[in-house]
C-alpha cells in the first residue's frame, strides 16, 4: 500500500540516468505509483546500493518492437504523468512522442527533461551538468578568487535545475488537469533551471551588490563571516554570521577583539580579516569549536563528510538518514504531517515486476 500525499498518482518513467531516476524517486517517496520502463534484456537483480532506483516497480520492454511500444502506450493511457530524459527526437522515433501519446491520453502531463531543452542552438548537442550550468553564469561564480571555477558536484544542473524542476512541473501540470485543464508537454532544460536558481544573484548584481569576481561577494566566500575554516586537526567548520547580532556573537565566542572586525561590511577589509580569522580557527580542533559554537546563533556547523553526516545528533534526531538492507541513504523529504511519505520498496531488478504491473494497471 502506497504511503504519502501522492497516493493514487500514476507515473510512467522511461529508464535513464541521473536526474530522471532522481525525479522518479522523489515522486515515489511521496506516494506516487511510479512504473519504470527498462530496456528489455537479460536483466539484473536490484542492488540495494542503487538507492535512486528505490520505490519503483520495473517492466522490461523492447521499444523497437511494435507490440512492446503498444504495451507502453497502454500503460501511458492510464498514467497521470510521464518522465523521459532522452535527446530531442528519440521518443518520436520510438513512436512515443507527445503527439501520439496525448492523442491516446489527453490528460497526460508529458515531462521531457534534457540538459539544453527541446529547442535552441545547443538542443541536439551532448552535454553534462557542468556544461549546463556553465552557460547560466552560475558556474563562473563558484570557486577560488584567483583560480578556476569549481564544479559544485552535479547538484545545481542535474538535480536542482533538472529533477526538482521536473517534479514541480509534473505536479503543477497534474494539479491543472485535476482542476479541469488538459494534458500538456513540460520542456525541462537543466540550463533553464540552473538559471532560475540563480535569480537572486542576478537581482543582487542589478542592484550593485554582486560582482563577476569570484570570492569577492557576500555569499561566495569573499566575506570573512561567511566561509569555511580549517581547524587544528585538519577538519573544517562553516560560519554564516551575516546578521549583525550573529556576527557580534561570532566575535565574542571566537575571542576576536581586534577593532578592525567592527567594520563588518567594509569589503576592502575582508581579505585581511579573513587571514586573521583563519589563524584563530586553527588554534582549536573541530570538536572544540563545536563545543563553543554549535547550537548558538552564530550560524555555525561542522563540515561533515558523507561518512560522518548520518551520525550527527541533529540528523539522528530528525531521522534524516535511514538504513535499508545495510545501505545508509537519505530519507524522503519534505515532511508531511498528515500524509507522510515513505520509501515504497527496495530497488527493483530490471523487468522484475512486468507481469504484476500489467495486471495491476488493468492491461492483462
Amino acid at each position: 500500500m502506497a504511503q504519502g500525499p501522492l497516493d493514487g498518482v500514476r507515473i510512467v518513467e522511461f529508464a535513464g540516468i541521473g536526474p530522471g531516476p532522481f525525479c522518479g524517486m522523489l515522486l515515489s517517496d511521496l506516494g506516487a505509483d511510479v512504473i519504470r520502463i527498462d530496456r528489455k534484456g537479460d536483466g539484473r537483480p536490484g542492488r540495494a546500493a542503487d538507492v535512486m532506483s528505490r520505490g519503483r516497480r520495473s517492466i522490461s520492454l523492447n521499444l523497437k518492437d511494435p507490440a512492446d511500444v503498444e504495451t507502453a502506450l497502454k500503460l501511458i493511457e492510464k498514467a497521470d504523468g510521464l518522465i523521459e530524459g532522452f535527446r530531442p527526437g528519440v521518443m518520436e522515433r520510438n513512436g512515443l512522442g507527445p503527439d501520439v501519446v496525448l492523442a491516446r491520453n489527453p490528460k497526460l502531463v508529458y515531462g521531457r527533461m534534457t540538459g539544453w531543452g527541446q529547442t535552441g542552438a545547443l538542443s541536439h548537442a551532448a552535454g553534462h551538468d557542468l556544461n549546463y550550468i556553465a552557460i547560466t553564469g552560475a558556474l563562473h561564480a563558484m570557486g577560488d578568487g584567483d583560480g578556476r571555477p569549481r564544479p559544485p558536484l552535479n547538484l545545481v544542473g542535474d538535480y536542482g535545475g533538472g529533477a526538482l524542476y521536473l517534479a514541480m512541473g509534473l505536479l503543477a501540470g497534474i494539479v491543472n488537469v485535476k482542476n479541469g485543464g488538459e494534458g500538456q508537454v513540460i520542456d525541462v532544460a537543466m540550463s533553464d533551471g540552473a538559471a532560475s536558481l540563480a535569480t537572486m544573484f542576478y537581482g543582487m548584481k542589478a542592484m550593485g551588490l554582486w560582482t563577476d569576481d569570484r570570492e569577492a561577494n557576500l555569499l561566495d566566500g569573499g566575506a570573512h563571516f561567511y566561509d569555511t575554516y580549517e581547524c587544528s586537526d585538519g577538519k573544517w567548520v562553516s560560519i554564516g554570521s551575516i546578521e549583525p547580532q550573529f556576527y557580534a556573537l561570532l566575535l565574542e565566542k571566537a575571542g576576536l577583539t581586534d577593532p578592525d572586525f567592527q567594520a563588518q561590511m567594509d569589503r576592502a577589509k575582508w581579505p585581511d580579516l579573513k587571514q586573521k580569522i583563519m589563524a584563530v580557527f586553527k588554534t582549536k580542533t573541530r570538536d572544540e569549536w563545536c563545543e563553543i559554537m554549535e547550537g548558538t546563533d552564530i550560524c555555525f556547523a561542522p563540515v561533515l563528510s558523507m561518512s560522518e553526516a548520518p551520525s550527527h545528533k541533529h540528523n539522528v534526531d530528525r531521522q534524516t538518514f535511514v538504513e535499508i538492507e545495510g545501505v545508509v541513504q537519505p530519507a524522503p523529504a519534505p515532511r508531511f504531517s498528515a500524509t507522510p511519505g515513505a520509501i515504497q520498496g527496495r530497488p527493483a531488478g530490471l523487468g522484475e515486476h512486468s507481469g504484476e504491473i500489467l495486471k495491476d494497471w488493468g492491461i492483462q
